[in-house]
């Protein structure tokens, strides 16, 4: 599962939804198991078609809350640069972020890291990227109607439960059990239980735990469990959530005295105020010149393929070097450091390169300069690496 790249969103896809639906109805009808707290009794089929319905407007209810992501992979400590609204810092450890949500055009979504934070503000017509580490307040012109949309909204780094909830029904296919557990608390509030278990042998995902709100039906938390393991290896959901309108001074900004002021296009922040990588110079052109990630396969085996930086060439601490003076040169040293620790050799038919196995994903570096990834076991890579 790609983590921090998408954009953010909230509402469970109808067409997501119409997918896992259909796949319980071909199969048995698991009622629902009664636990604490007692919510009406629902099939799985019944509560993802309320679901559907609930969210054909795509449009989710006022909110304020706390997300808490939670990532227990097996890898090293990453001290990235850029913190939590790093992509490499959601690798490893616990990150917060804090959301209020107060309709199609008003949006705050505030990620604190240490001693600084950062802020997308999109109020009516007005959108604002705040850094204060950088000191940076960023104004976003020519966004278009709706941009406080958490779906519009892909340059804040962060992942929300119903992110998290869109790609686990997305990799739901006719390969994976669906049934209700028992009812769950989560943030205060009752909540349904889905449980998508994969029966792809090449997967190494146990099950996904999907926490609905039992009167919203909005995501509350979805937890990741590898086989072989008790606790989730990785997990997303609120600590504390309030489903009424925000105030409005929640979503003013005015950049602060000494504050440095810059403006920016909608597409030139398409995937970050900095960038795909957090890497994009002040001309808007990517520090890498890699190709476009692809996906192999589908379902639970997904796997997907990314073309190195230039001068790879199998040598990710030199690739790192390169990327100095980068504002995210320091994460990808960070975390070139931290996979030489646990990457092993091997090779096959495919070619040759280095493998790094966590209890939840799975990377192949090949000296070709290609990272392959995915929630499957290495043969699963090496199958994929061989289908250039």
């Amino acid at each position: 599962m790609r983590i921090g790249t998408r954009a953010v969103r909230w509402g469970v896809p109808v067409a997501a939804v119409a997918v896992v639906a259909g796949v319980v109805a071909a199969g048995p009808v698991i009622a629902a198991v009664q636990g604490e707290p007692s919510l009406p009794r629902r099939t799985a089929a019944e509560l993802l078609a309320d679901a559907a319905e609930k969210w054909q407007s795509g449009r989710p209810p006022q909110m304020s809350g706390t997300i808490v992501e939670t990532a227990s992979l097996g890898l090293p400590a990453l001290p990235v640069a850029g913190g939590a609204t790093s992509p490499l810092g959601l690798l490893s450890g616990s990150h917060q972020a804090k959301v209020w949500y107060g309709g199609p055009d008003r949006l705050r979504l505030m990620v604190p890291d240490e001693m600084n934070e950062s802020d997308l503000v999109v109020n009516g017509d007005q959108v604002w990227w705040w850094d204060s580490a950088a000191n940076t307040a960023t104004r976003v012109k020519g966004a278009p109607d709706g941009a406080g949309r958490p779906d519009a909204v892909p340059y804040a780094r962060t992942v929300t439960p119903a992110q998290a909830a869109e790609e686990a029904l997305r990799a739901a296919g006719t390969d994976t059990e669906i049934a209700i557990s028992e009812d769950a608390t989560v943030a205060g509030r009752a909540a349904y239980q889905v449980v998508l278990t994969p029966k792809e042998a090449g997967s190494l995902v146990k099950e996904v735990r999907l926490a609905i709100d039992g009167e919203t039906l909005v995501p509350l938390r979805v937890q990741l469990y590898a086989k072989g393991t008790a606790e989730p290896a990785f997990e997303v959901g609120f600590d504390s959530v309030t489903f009424t309108p925000p105030a409005p001074e929640n979503f003013a900004f005015t950049p602060p005295p000494g504050a440095k002021v810059e403006e920016t296009t909608m597409p030139s922040i398409a995937h970050g105020p900095h960038g795909k990588d957090g890497m994009v110079g002040k001309d808007g052109v990517d520090a890498h010149d890699g190709a476009a990630p692809r996906v192999v396969g589908d379902g639970w085996d997904r796997v997907v393929v990314v073309s190195l930086p230039n001068g790879f060439e199998g040598d990710l601490p030199g690739a790192a070097d390169q990327a100095k003076g980068a504002r995210d040169g320091a994460g990808i040293a960070s975390l070139a450091n931290g996979m030489m620790k646990v990457a092993t050799p091997v090779s096959g038919q495919w070619g040759s390169g280095r493998l790094i196995r966590t209890k939840l994903v799975s990377a192949l570096l090949t000296d070709d300069g290609r990272m392959l990834a995915g929630a499957v076991t290495p043969e699963v890579l090496y199958a994929a690496a061989a289908a250039k």
